[in-house]
């Protein structure tokens, strides 16, 4: 077993640990870190989508030579 996978099994106890004490403790509003959710602004939907017409466009491009 390497260090990574110790390091992964660590983190996946240290998570499962405080899963079990939000519960204990009644605070139900627990989310791991890998659950966090993520919000866009309105300006970075635009970016998002601005960059994917660019990235289709060059793919047309590509595909029409």
């Amino acid at each position: 077993m390497g260090l990574h996978e110790i390091l992964a099994q660590v983190d996946r106890e240290i998570i499962q640990l405080k899963q079990a004490r939000a519960l204990l403790t009644g605070d139900g509003k627990f989310r791991s870190a890998t659950a966090k959710k993520r919000n866009l602004t309105p300006e970075g939907r635009r970016r998002i989508i601005e960059a994917v017409k660019r990235r289709w466009a060059l793919q047309r491009k590509k595909a029409s030579r």
